[in-house]
């Protein structure tokens, strides 16, 4: 542990974006989850709405820097393939 005053601020800083950081990891897994379930019980409705919510806090981490915006959508990308091939199983 640092003794400098600069160094303790820093590190009291980071510890509070690290609890932030997670918090909002933790959201973005949470709804990606809810996505998968609902692709797996097939209902297309369910799952076209979990997917908006999903996206929009992928979205959000973003804006918020906790994910890049490649690996963001990269994460969407595969959210929206599971979707795209719940629309071609249901028609």
């Amino acid at each position: 542990m640092a003794n400098h005053k600069s160094a303790l601020k820093a590190h009291r800083r980071s510890i509070k974006s690290a609890a932030k950081n997670s918090s909002i990891r933790s959201r973005v897994k949470t709804f990606s989850n809810k996505f998968e379930a609902a692709v797996k019980t097939g209902n297309f409705e369910n799952a076209v709405n979990a997917f908006k919510t999903a996206e929009s806090e992928i979205m959000k981490s973003v804006t918020k820097g906790v994910l890049k915006l490649n690996t963001a959508a990269r994460k969407v990308s595969r959210l929206a393939k599971k979707i795209k091939a719940l629309e071609m199983k249901a028609v």
